[in-house]
């Protein structure tokens, strides 16, 4: 059955219709263009489709699009505002956070949602932030080292 959905995604509003039997990262993927959301496990396990909808970090793959009907939804596309990269984003590149980059835009989600809810995490709450964002290529360290440090420059209005 396909229905009309109204949301924001990444400040704009949006109006389309889509299968109800979708999930958010379907229409953000296929129907939207949104492809910096990864596809992973399809499971809710990997974390690499996380978006922020409603202020907290979700896995799209396993949100339905009806969900989504007047909410707001970030994706990793609207993190940087006028070409500047988010605190989160430099961070992340600074630390030397990034290497395959195919868990990036999750981890840079759930490090959003974290830190838009306490500005000040420690370590082991970075940890648990991310617990849900699987990372083949590093050992997490220098992903942790930069939430810690786009917290700091986030403080500092960076």
């Amino acid at each position: 059955m396909i229905k009309r959905i109204r949301f924001h995604l990444n400040g704009e509003k949006k109006e389309i219709e889509a299968d109800v039997s979708l999930s958010l990262l379907d229409v953000l993927r296929d129907v939207l263009g949104m492809t910096g959301t990864k596809h992973g496990c399809g499971k809710g396990e990997c974390g690499a489709c996380t978006v922020i909808v409603n202020g907290k970090a979700v896995n799209s793959c396993l949100f339905p699009i009806m969900k989504a009907e007047g909410a707001e939804v970030l994706t990793v596309e609207g993190l940087q505002k006028g070409g500047e990269l988010h605190p989160i984003q430099q961070a992340f590149i600074d630390k030397g956070a990034v290497q395959c980059g195919y868990c990036t835009p999750g981890m840079l989600l759930s490090a959003k949602a974290l830190l838009d809810e306490n500005p000040s995490p420690t370590r082991l709450e970075v940890k648990a932030a991310i617990g849900g964002n699987i990372c083949r290529c590093t050992g997490y360290v220098k992903i942790e080292e930069a939430i810690l440090s786009a917290a700091e420059l986030i403080k500092e209005g960076r």
